[in-house]
Parts: C-alpha cells; structure tokens; sequence
C-alpha cells in the first residue's frame, strides 16, 4: 500500500507525472478557463518581459507569450525537469518563450528584470513562501505586477471533493493534514496569502474569489481525470489497488452532473494581484540576488 510512498523523491515524480501526462490535455480543459481569469487580471502588454511560476507543461507560458507579442518575453520555470520536457516541445519553435529548471524561491533571478509575475495554481507548494516571494518581488521592475491563481479550501471545491467523498469508505484512514503545509490547498486562507504577500514587500493586494464551472468531457473523460490526478488521483497513485474498489461510487456520484456539456463541478479560487513598490529594483536599495535567469 504505502510502495509508493517509499520511492525516493524523484521516482515519485516520475509516477506523479505519468499520471498527469495520460490526461493532460484533458486537465487542460479544466484549467484552461481558470487561468484566463488569472491572466486577465494581470493584463501583459506587448513588448513586456514576463516570469510564469511553476509553469508546467508550457500552456501559460505560450498564452503569456501571445499577450506581449510581437517583442515581449517570457521565462517559465517549474521544478520538475520531466514537466519542463512537455513545456519545452510545446514552445519548440517560440524564441521568445525559454525555460529554467529550479526552484522559484531560490533561484538566482537578475534583479528587476521582469514587469511582470504570473501563476496558474504554482505558488502553492513553497517550502518558505514568504521568501519565494521575497525573490520573485525582487525579480520584477519598479511597479511590477503579479497576478496568481490557487485554490481555496478543498471543502469548497466540488471539483475536488466530490469525488474524494464519493470513495472515501474504500480508502484508507488519511494522515492529518496542516492546512498551511506545501499542497494544492496552503493558500486557502486569504489573510495568510495577504500577510505572507506583505511580508515579501507587495502593495496594492487584492484578492478575489472566482466560482467557475470546468470539466473535462463526458463522464468517463471526467472519471479517468479525477482518479489519476487532484486529491483523489494523488490517493489513488499512492495505493493503485483500490482503483477497482473505487472508480465505480465516484462514477455514480459525478452522474447526476452529467449534462450536455460533459460533467461539470465547480471549481473555487482566488485571484489574486498585487504590485511589487515603486522605489524598489536594481538600484532600490533591497538587497539583491545575483545571476541571470539560466535555461
């Protein structure tokens, strides 16, 4: 049961990833709609230099891209280098989109180099947020942007917890979770977002929240979705023999949602905005990180 869980480190990725791979596109159609919000509310401008964090497999990135085109850049990183492999062939082609495999909260980012910061659901997993977002704030121009999107409570996301609830009684008893430890849910709590924001020096925060109906497709689409990935997929890799057991309640409870346009569940974020001050940057007088972005 607990084979997984006893992989090192990297091999869990491997098997994380492999899940998300056979239904990326698919997950694409879930959070495609949720990050326009998020990109929307940062508004990139043409001719504009910006960083996507925890870019994933390259979509925002490539959106990022459209927005500041023709002259504008972009720089995804993401710390998962099989990912980054997805991102990389996705933008093969797109000289203004590079990628860098690291770690946001600790890479040696060039100071006030970007107008702008973006994230669709990639802050969340942050040992120290606070000091990810002291380097990301540094990171950005006087004045500079950043818009994010993450989920709010898992209790408010039927996206979620439906189909948790559905084979809860064929799953085993859950470790006790912190609410603010890295994971999907850490920046739940909107006071916690806007205090570790302040303490990384932003201004001008605002953080609203967004109810969007998203699915995958039909209901079979949506079953092979939710059990590979989200909070009962992570369940499900770590104890594939319960799959059998499982699939069969989640089916019938994701059925009653089923309509014209496949199953669709809500899923509840927050956007949130912020802006990095304007006396800061190269010559601020904030402590600098040294070091260009590196692909």
């Amino acid at each position: 049961m607990d084979q997984i869980r006893r992989l090192p480190a990297l091999a869990q990725d491997e098997v994380r990833v492999g899940a998300w791979a056979e239904v990326r596109e698919l997950l694409e159609l879930q959070l495609a709609p949720l990050g326009r919000r998020g990109l929307a509310a940062l508004a990139p401008r043409p001719g504009e230099s910006v960083l996507d964090i925890g870019c994933g497999g390259g979509e925002t990135a490539l959106d990022l891209a459209r927005a500041v085109a023709p002259d504008g850049t972009v720089v995804g990183i993401d710390a998962s280098t099989a990912v980054l492999a997805f991102a990389e062939r996705a933008a093969k082609g797109c000289e203004r989109v590079r990628f860098v495999h690291a770690d946001a909260q600790m890479f040696p980012f060039e100071p006030a180099s970007f107008d702008a910061a973006f994230s669709r659901f990639g802050v969340m997993f942050f040992a120290d947020p606070t000091a990810a977002f002291i380097n990301i704030r540094r990171s950005l121009r006087p004045n500079g942007r950043l818009a994010f999107v993450c989920w709010r409570a898992l209790d408010e996301n039927p996206l979620d917890i439906l189909p948790l609830a559905a084979a809860s009684a064929h799953l085993p008893p859950q470790p006790a979770h912190d609410p603010d430890a890295p994971g999907p849910f850490a920046f739940a709590n909107a006071s916690r977002v806007r205090a570790i924001l302040e303490k990384a020096g932003f201004g001008e925060i605002e953080i609203t929240a967004h109810d969007e109906l998203v699915g995958s497709g039909d209901l079979d689409t949506m079953l092979a979705v939710c059990s590979r990935v989200g909070a009962l997929g992570k369940i499900l890799r770590e104890n594939p023999e319960l799959r059998a057991a499982t699939l069969p309640a989640v089916r019938c409870a994701l059925a009653p949602h089923d309509g014209p346009d496949g199953v669709r569940l809500n899923a509840a974020t927050w956007i949130v905005t912020a802006r990095a001050p304007a006396g800061h940057g190269r010559h601020g007088g904030l402590e600098s990180i040294g070091g260009a972005p590196q692909t």
